[in-house]
């Protein structure tokens, strides 16, 4: 791959690109053809009409997908059996019971959506999202088990809003350093718009979409069979502190990961290093699984064969799962392997205009070509990083590009995103349903945080 070099211009790779996403589409959607059948097919004939090398394309299409999955599986396969734990001692209706008490049923996907806020500030996304499900479906079953969208998108978008535009995450931590944006100014920003952000895209948007699109709770962590009032149940705060662990040992990591970048900290340090490493999103979920099995198993009397079955019961569901997502990522893999992301780069390079609508734009474009939202940040970023130094801005005006270049990274979401096949296969979702509601909540949470960082730009003007 070193020696092979893209021929195809912009133009041509656009329309391939194209092609392959309404090739899935019609696979999916009209011949009703698998899903991870689909995006293998699809991958492979994508990897031919670009041109790479015969000899590369399986490497590549093995690449997308290992690397997907290296993240994805550990992560869905621990969440899930924190989940199913959770689940089957009684935990999960113990504390969507106490949320309906102390904010009542109206108010409950706003609380959900609330607290993933909260948790989504040290928690990446997909992390963040497994933790928070079995809460979520528990909350939605309650509430009459047809409202999932109401709960699962509120939650959902909450996480992706922190994820995209918050430091530490990494999207907004790489545009900060390419712009040469100050940190602290990023985070304050991104604080102010992040809530009504959430509250419009996520809250508002999940309401609508629930009205269009009633679907009932998914029985991953478990079914209205296991929705029972479970013998010796656990308390309320016993599952909150359980369900704290991951985010107090990812939120550790982060910090001290950020404290070794400013070098306030050493991080060749062996006990920071440790705790690192256990703050790190997959350990801190196999430490919390383990916690969960001592906690709501072994000490509830759950023990040997049983407890073995309660976790092995919550890997089948999370199966075809996990082996979509790392699909998606394979047919993303291929798209950026292609080469589309530099010739779209080399073509949007210099449009001429008012530089934040060009980040926010470029970002976009690349976001929907192929799919990776960090690619289309990180590109988009040292894009338009020689036209920001050149512009003379203050640091709330660079802060406000930052956003833009973050908003225009998360614009609509589709096939080539990996994040889209996880989200829509957690829900229960066909491709069709998630076009109709994850999609439109990209474009709508994109657009709005790049009016926002117009806004915010606008404020720093005047100063």
């Amino acid at each position: 791959m070193d020696t092979w070099t893209q021929t195809l211009g912009a133009g041509p790779l656009l329309g391939i690109a194209a092609g392959a996403i309404a090739l899935i589409l019609l696979l999916v959607i009209v011949v009703k053809l698998h899903a991870f059948l689909t995006l293998i097919i699809v991958s492979a004939l994508t990897a031919i009409a670009t041109g790479i090398p015969t000899d590369q394309i399986a490497p590549t299409l093995i690449s997308g997908f290992g690397t997907t999955l290296g993240t994805v599986a550990l992560l869905v396969g621990l969440g899930a059996m924190l989940g199913r734990l959770v689940e089957s001692s009684g935990g999960a209706r113990v504390l969507a019971d106490k949320m309906i008490d102390v904010f009542g049923e109206k108010r409950a996907p706003f609380a959900l959506g609330v607290a993933s806020l909260i948790v989504g500030f040290p928690i990446f996304f997909d992390a963040g999202l497994i933790v928070m499900l079995p809460i979520v479906f528990a909350v939605a079953r309650r509430m009459g088990g047809r409202s999932l969208l109401l709960y699962g998108i509120s939650a959902a978008a909450a996480f992706s809003v922190m994820h995209v535009f918050l430091p530490p995450h990494p999207g907004p931590v790489s545009a900060t350093d390419l712009l040469g944006a100050n940190i602290g100014v990023v985070l304050l920003a991104g604080l102010v718009v992040a809530f009504p952000l959430w509250y419009v895209s996520g809250y508002l948007w999940a309401r609508v979409a629930n009205a269009r699109n009633p679907l009932p709770v998914l029985s991953l962590f478990g079914g209205e069979d296991d929705d029972v009032q479970a013998q010796n149940p656990p308390k309320a705060g016993t599952v909150m502190a359980i369900l704290a662990v991951p985010l107090v040992l990812i939120l550790m990591n982060t910090l001290f990961t950020t404290l070794g970048t400013f070098d306030v900290v050493d991080a060749a340090n062996p006990v920071v290093q440790v705790l690192v490493f256990i703050g790190t999103s997959s350990v801190a979920l196999l430490i919390s699984v383990l916690v969960a099995a001592l906690v709501l198993g072994r000490a509830r009397g759950v023990r040997g064969s049983a407890l073995e079955k309660t976790l092995e019961s919550a890997l089948g569901p999370i199966c075809s799962v996990v082996l979509i997502t790392g699909a998606g990522g394979m047919f993303g893999g291929v798209l950026r392997t292609s080469g589309i992301g530099d010739a779209l780069s080399t073509t949007l390079g210099d449009l001429g205009l008012p530089v934040i609508v060009a980040a926010w734009l470029i970002a976009a474009i690349l976001r929907l070509a192929q799919g990776s939202a960090t690619v289309a940040l990180v590109t988009a970023a040292g894009l338009v990083s020689p036209a920001v130094a050149a512009a003379d801005l203050n640091p709330v005006q660079l802060a406000a590009v930052v956003l833009a270049t973050a908003a225009g990274s998360v614009f609509a979401g589709h096939v080539n995103d990996s994040g889209f096949w996880l989200v829509g296969r957690l829900m229960g979702m066909d491709v069709k349903t998630t076009l109709r509601t994850w999609t439109v909540q990209q474009a709508i949470e994109s657009v709005l945080g790049f009016a926002a960082a117009l806004l915010v730009f606008a404020v720093g003007a005047a100063f």
